[in-house]
């Protein structure tokens, strides 16, 4: 299961992000998360003891030089498009019982499409844990879709948009779904969070028409007092636990009727 996930900030994107890497893990499955928020916190909500110690992949200059031929920051000369990377979650990545967790970080330079060597490695990353890794991806992205290519999400099974009961949050959705609409991106749902009434799903839905729904999450103040304290959000809630649970169930169905249209 390949999940990319993202939304407007200030909507628990990276909460839900680390809730549903913890669920896929609790089901026996390995999973990989990768942090692509440059607002990095998805090792905190995972668990992480020192998540300030975790150094984004972007800084590993050394790194980046070997595989694509080219060191970050310096100018002209031809580098790898293709660089190798196969090793990079087994070497790189920290490990939050059992989920392997690697921060991308943020690309300091040029627009979201730059060809800069940094970039050019983590789209190559993404690209192998989406094609070729056996492993669960969780993706916690930025709110736009294009900093990683436009080809690079085509393939994940579910492009995950997170939205609050609220118009802002919505409107990003929108946004979202014409960019993934661009590139041909149809796999889509939309998480509600935050809600607290019947009143709030359907608010949502009324704004959302045209996009499935997996699920919502309600709001719990023990999962914003975990979040704001930097623990792990992972068993604050037991009536959030069972949300994202339900979600889960529900993106693999409907994986599993995408790959079997006839059935």
């Amino acid at each position: 299961m390949k999940l990319a996930i993202t939304g407007k900030g200030g909507v628990g994107k990276t909460t839900v992000s680390a809730l549903l890497a913890r669920e896929l893990a609790a089901r026996g499955r390995q999973v990989v998360a990768i942090d692509a928020d440059p607002d990095s916190n998805l090792a905190a909500a995972l668990g992480y003891p020192h998540p300030e110690a975790i150094r984004p992949l972007v800084e590993l200059h050394d790194l980046i030089e070997e595989r694509t031929g080219v060191r970050p920051g310096t100018t002209g000369g031809m580098f790898q498009l293709n660089p190798f990377v196969a090793d990079i979650p087994e070497k790189y990545a920290v490990d939050v019982d059992g989920i392997k967790v690697l921060v991308a970080g943020a690309v300091k330079k040029g627009g979201a499409g730059c060809y800069c060597p940094e970039n050019t490695l983590l789209r190559a990353l993404v690209s192998h844990l989406l094609l070729e890794s056996g492993a669960a991806l969780v993706l916690d992205m930025e709110a736009g879709i294009e900093h990683l290519g436009r080809g690079t999400l085509r393939t994940v099974d579910r492009l995950l948009v997170v939205v609050e009961p609220g118009r802002r949050s919505v409107e990003t959705a929108l946004r979202i779904q014409t960019m993934a609409s661009d590139i041909k991106l149809t796999k889509i749902s939309i998480i509600g969070n935050k809600v607290r009434s019947a009143d709030d799903e359907a608010f949502l839905k009324n704004l959302v028409p045209g996009i499935p729904f997996a699920g919502f999450v309600p709001y719990d103040d023990r999962v914003r007092d975990a979040e704001a304290a930097g623990r792990l959000v992972w068993g604050a809630s037991e009536v959030v636990q069972e949300a994202i649970k339900k979600i889960v169930t529900e993106i693999e169905k409907s994986i599993e009727g995408q790959e079997r249209p006839g059935k």
